[in-house]
């Protein structure tokens, strides 16, 4: 007979209680007498777990009196290890005349959290039985899945959130501030699991309500990290191994909605509770380890973006089968796991290729990156001063909110419901209009029509229109921490080799690569679709599969690799055609950079428009010396140049500025510039480094006023 859910949750409620509170004891033992007692009391709730579990897996007299005598005996037996502790510890005590210090012992934390996720387990296996859900050998399958059922329970899952919630609080002085909240985003996740309970409406919120709550977790910890560029390492090796569970969680989910299994997501529940514990009773680490330079740790960089990334993609997956269900299913590639190991390996890879290729390009992915970078944006939005640079990152946001989100998924929808699946974008369905597929007169004049126009704002106002407004890519790289990695152009060998506006042999053969296979791609696809050939690339045609390749797996690759391929790798490298194809059309246009005074820039020496430039064009102050401008394909107008310019010398020129200099509006004016030089003494012949005086003046040497 079960017990209801509402006569059980006080008793579970209680033991979190208990659980959390025993927890601190734990944390704050210093001496060996407090560490025991705290482990016996562990075994003691232990015991009496075990023998509720005894009875309530098949109630009866004979099971109550098994029980009984299972907790009474593991209760006596337990006692004679704590006096066997006790007494030792008193006996170093008197011949150390003192009482010796705990320490931060291994296999006390050890046994802490075994003790810990022993009780859940008992608890939620016990209280799951009491309820009536009955855990025989057809329901378990194996240990592992019993295991996997009790873990993904509500008696484990609630519980669990509410001992962490409350152990965080209990030990509130002995953390930071950044840490709380890291865990009282942990306890929310875990909460919100949608496997806890089994209620489509449930399923639904929770994973709505837990993807909020884990991108706002990712929010957070990429602005922590630009404020912060001296992290405390403890800190910083949790941040990555809890959002690596996060995507591990994220697939286990993916798996449980798509195949009904729950062991994965399971196994990511346990690790993730014992990296909690192990944090909870070893807090010395984060209050006086060593701290580290992130930017300056490559590997620790590219972890943390492979993990949020992971994670993204899964999560994204998942709200996808959430919400199209079957719909969604017809798309994703499922190739048979069998067969010779070239087989597998070659089936492995289809898999994997296509469905993230598929979900990167999915709508709810695409919102959710840019809900994350947009929020960075937005703070980064906050500081800037410039109005012309605060209204390109508005354009930019907007940009992307409609292309990314609101005409693919809801707007072509709505308009073209009969439309088959992949036709709904034109542009971008068709690998940017080129090749694919034989094109209906007016869808043709739309994509000819687009080409155009790119091409007519690239000649007047640069490739800015495409790499710093339209593309989805602005949004990624110039929010606040990832605009901050543009230190690793510099600091990485391989991104080393595309700095400056030259084009480096790297850069010629990495453009070379991309525009070629656009070129042979294109062909290759009209000679299929006329008749002449029939070759596909992984299945689809060549141009389908070298968008997905590029724009689906190669863009967000590369995006997780900043840290050694640099910061907008896609400009400094030269591997996006469309960003390319916007870059030929600038070196015919009007855009450029130019300066007031090249007085100015040759007193500076902060250089500070150089080491804020996104793309490493680290050669742009030598051309402002000499020739008081600067030109360069690879400039995408980012403009972190000019709004870093402590003296206001720097602007942007495009074709506006030409017209005010051909209708005579823009005549030279002297421009308030707050640098001087100061000469030595005569006999040294040489001039001292510019000291910023108020009030000075220098006269331009440019026309126009930016």
């Amino acid at each position: 007979m079960s017990i209801p859910d509402a006569a059980l949750w006080p008793f579970a409620l209680l033991m979190a209680v208990v659980t959390a509170y025993l927890i601190r004891w734990a944390a704050e033992a210093t001496a060996l007498p407090r560490a025991a007692v705290t482990v016996f009391l562990f075994v003691m709730m232990a015991a009496m777990l075990g023998g509720a579990a005894i009875y309530f897996a098949a109630p009866s007299r004979t099971s109550l009196i098994a029980g009984l005598w299972a907790s009474a005996a593991v209760m006596s037996i337990s006692v004679f290890p704590l006096f066997a502790v006790l007494l030792r510890y008193a006996a170093r005590a008197r011949a150390a005349g003192g009482p010796p210090p705990l320490g931060q012992s291994g296999l006390f934390l050890g046994t802490v959290a075994a003790l810990v996720l022993s009780n859940e387990l008992l608890m939620g296996w016990t209280f799951s039985m009491a309820a009536g859900t009955s855990f025989g050998t057809a329901s378990w399958g194996g240990v592992f899945q019993g295991l996997a059922t009790v873990v993904s329970s509500p008696w484990f899952l609630f519980t669990m959130s509410v001992e962490m919630a409350l152990a965080a609080y209990l030990l509130r002085d002995r953390f930071d501030r950044p840490l709380l909240f890291v865990f009282a985003a942990q306890a929310a996740i875990m909460f919100l699991s949608p496997p806890a309970l089994a209620d489509p409406r449930w399923a639904w919120w929770s994973l709505v309500l837990g993807s909020g709550a884990m991108i706002v977790l990712y929010v957070y910890v990429m602005e922590f990290i630009y404020r912060h560029r001296e992290l405390n390492g403890a800190f910083a090796r949790y941040l990555v191994r809890l959002i690596g569970l996060y995507g591990l969680m994220m697939g286990g989910l993916y798996v449980w909605l798509r195949y009904g299994n729950v062991e994965l997501f399971a196994l990511s529940i346990v690790l993730e509770m014992v990296l909690f514990l192990e944090a909870i009773v070893s807090s010395e680490g984060f209050r006086s380890g060593p701290a580290f330079s992130w930017q300056l740790h490559a590997p620790w960089a590219f972890g943390l973006l492979g993990t949020i990334f992971v994670a993204e993609l899964f999560m994204g997956g998942l709200l996808d089968l959430q919400l199209f269900g079957s719909s969604w299913l017809a798309l994703v590639p499922a190739l048979p796991m069998s067969g010779s190991a070239g087989t597998i390996a070659y089936n492995a890879f289809y898999n994997g290729f296509w469905f993230t290729a598929l979900v990167s390009g999915s709508t709810w992915f695409l919102a959710m990156m840019g809900a994350e970078m947009g929020a960075l944006v937005y703070f980064k939005l906050r500081e800037m001063r410039l109005p012309e640079l605060r209204a390109r990152l508005v354009l930019m946001m907007g940009s992307y909110a409609l292309a990314a989100t609101y005409f693919p998924s809801i707007y072509y929808q709505t308009a073209f419901p009969k439309l088959p699946a992949g036709t709904s974008v034109p542009v971008l369905g068709w690998s940017m209009g080129i090749g694919s597929a034989p094109l209906a007169p007016s869808v043709f004049l739309v994509v000819f029509a687009s080409y155009v126009i790119v091409g007519v704002l690239a000649l007047l106002f640069g490739r800015r229109v495409i790499c710093s407004v339209f593309c989805t890519a602005p949004l990624m790289f110039q929010g606040t921490a990832i605009d901050s990695m543009k230190s690793f152009n510099r600091s990485s060998p391989t991104a080393h080799k595309f700095l400056g506006s030259r084009f480096s042999r790297a850069y010629s053969v990495s453009m070379g690569l991309t525009m070629g296979s656009l070129v042979v791609a294109s062909f290759v696809s009209y000679f299929d679709q006329i008749g002449v050939l029939s070759w596909t690339v992984l299945g689809a045609d060549p141009t389908v599969f070298l968008f997905a390749l590029y724009f689906g797996v190669l863009w967000y690759a590369m995006f997780v690799a900043i840290p050694y391929a640099g910061n907008y790798n896609c400009v400094t490298m030269g591997w996006c055609y469309t960003g390319t194809i916007a870059a030929a059309f600038q070196s015919l246009g009007f855009y450029k950079l130019k300066v007031r005074s090249r007085q100015v820039c040759k007193d500076c020496t902060t250089m500070d428009c150089a080491k804020a430039c996104p793309v490493g064009l680290v050669d742009m102050v030598g051309h402002f010396r000499t020739k008081g401008e600067f030109r360069s394909s690879k400039c995408c107008g980012v403009g972190n140049c000019v709004g870093v310019c402590p003296y206001g010398n720097l602007y942007i020129h495009d074709v506006r500025h030409w017209i005010r200099e051909r209708a005579g509006t823009g005549r030279p004016r002297p421009t308030p510039i707050p640098m001087v030089s100061i000469v030595l003494p005569r006999e040294t012949g040489r001039a001292a480094n510019p000291a910023p005086v108020a009030g000075a003046t220098a006269p331009t040497e440019s026309v126009g006023r930016g």
